[in-house]
């Protein structure tokens, strides 16, 4: 049986808060709107362009509140949580604007307020409602998220799941060296320094090589390894996973002891906090994910997403099945699941991007059951950074999309400069996304797997006028991740 997930005095404070949140709506209501993303997913571009267009009139067809103009007026405001860092959009939209250079990517909990000004759809509502709303986007690292499950185990069942997962595939050569190095120490002698820092080191070292462009891998807890940042060096990351760890006690002062210890240490100082203080107390949540980077990197990295989306959507059911239910003192009651850069593709092949996410997500719903949070999937492009056009081959009209292609990125013996335009035929996806999740040894990838061009493109030129920006960011599906996540709440 895992150990509990929280003391009372956890559980007491989520309450707490949830209450105080609660008391604060009824005078300001808030939708509190988690933004988070496995490696490479683009949650810091989701949120500049989401906000950049609600703040210039963007084209939102698909955002109802918008569209049929109920909405009056939009505005940042002063964030409520003093103690966390805002989320610098202004710095974020010039880089994509001006300067053209993508953003840098989530390292820590960042947090932004948008209120809308709106009429309700209903009589009834205009009568009873302020009708405003804020929302409160709260941006954080999905290796944080990824960490979650970690609250239901102990150091055993942690270091079995790692260990087990590291002799599949191709993390079985990545892991080799870590392996041999615990292969190599007494976990019963006497605890050492030295010994648990290379032990970390050699963990570490494993895990960014999984998670590397040449591998895309997704599944990566615990996640502080990858993004340290005040922790580094701290007792609660000198720890790693170790085969074969008895079920007993150990003995006090041997290494699989410090080992214990330094994991529960981890789960308490770092786990837990995040848990309590913010994800406790969000109210929607989407989650992005590079699906098209997996897919270019075949079938090992397809199913790792899976396995790591499992892992993510389990944390949003409240009830009975979740190991978190417990904890929830309000409820997550939608989940987006949305696969970014569409715009990498031809609009033919959208359709099918958005069938491998749903495919991706299939088994976690089923595990979750659709009595729990609501589901949903789509694919978009939070910043449309290409065009589509045809060109004559042979004869044959070939869909294309065009773009500036950023320095360095290459296909076949074309190394791009980052200035020229260029169009790409980018390949099409299989009308089927069951090809991915065969068992890897039966697909050949020679001949079983699309060939694809997924090059990486530098965000497009907005036009600006002598005040400013005067277009907003193009995109693709946004407003309609708009009108799932919170349209509901402008009704």
């Amino acid at each position: 049986m895992p150990p509990s997930l929280t003391s009372f005095t956890d559980d007491a404070r989520i309450a707490f808060d949830t209450l105080t949140d609660r008391a604060t709506g009824l005078v300001n209501p808030t939708l509190r709107l988690g933004v988070t993303g496995l490696s490479r997913a683009g949650k810091t571009v989701f949120i500049s362009s989401l906000v950049h267009n609600l703040l210039n009139a963007g084209r939102l067809p698909l955002f109802e509140p918008v569209r049929s103009g109920r909405v009056s007026a939009i505005r940042l405001e002063p964030q409520p949580d003093d103690a966390i860092p805002r989320f610098q959009y202004e710095d974020h939209i010039q880089a994509l604007v001006r300067e053209r250079i993508w953003p840098d990517s989530t390292r820590a909990i960042s947090e932004l307020r948008i209120t809308l000004d709106y009429q309700s759809a209903s009589g009834w509502n205009r009568m009873f409602s302020p009708g405003r709303l804020s929302i409160d986007i709260v941006d954080y690292p999905g290796e944080w998220l990824l960490d979650l499950p970690l609250l239901a185990q102990d150091y055993k069942t942690f270091s079995d799941n790692a260990v087990t997962l590291a002799g599949g595939g191709v993390r079985a050569e990545l892991a080799r060296e870590w392996l041999g190095l615990c292969a190599s120490i007494d976990m019963e002698g006497p605890a050492d320094e030295m010994t648990a820092r290379r032990l970390s080191e050699s963990f570490a070292t494993y895990l960014k090589a999984c998670k590397s462009d040449e591998r895309s891998l997704s599944t990566l807890p615990p996640g502080r390894f990858l993004l340290p940042g005040e922790l580094d060096g701290s007792p609660a990351l000198t720890f790693a996973p170790m085969p074969n760890v008895a079920e007993t006690r150990p003995e006090k002062g041997s290494l699989r002891a410090m080992m214990e210890r330094r994991f529960e240490a981890y789960k308490s100082v770092v786990v837990k906090p995040f848990f309590r203080e913010h994800f406790a107390r969000l109210d929607r949540q989407i989650v992005l994910i590079d699906a098209l980077q997996a897919v270019n990197r075949g079938p090992e990295a397809v199913q790792d997403l899976e396995r790591a989306l499992s892992d993510v959507l389990a944390c949003f059911r409240p009830g009975t099945n979740s190991f978190l239910s417990s904890l929830l003192g309000r409820r997550i009651d939608k989940v987006l699941v949305a696969a970014t850069k569409a715009d990498h593709l031809h609009h033919e092949s959208h359709d099918r991007l958005q069938a491998i996410t749903r495919r991706l997500v299939d088994r976690a719903i089923h595990r979750i059951g659709m009595t729990g949070a609501g589901i949903d999937v789509m694919a978009l492009a939070s910043v449309r950074a290409t065009r589509e056009a045809t060109v004559r081959e042979d004869g044959h009209l070939l869909p294309v999309i065009t773009g500036t292609p950023m320095a360095g990125e290459r296909i076949g013996d074309e190394i791009f400069d980052g200035i020229k335009k260029t169009a790409i035929f980018p390949g099409d996806l299989p009308d089927s996304p069951e090809l991915f999740f065969r068992e890897i040894d039966k697909v050949d990838e020679k001949t079983d797997l699309p060939d694809l061009n997924i090059v990486r493109f530098r965000p497009p030129a907005v036009e600006e006028n002598t005040g400013g920006i005067a277009l907003s960011v193009p995109h693709i599906r946004l407003d309609r991740a708009m009108q799932f996540l919170f349209g509901d709440r402008l009704a």
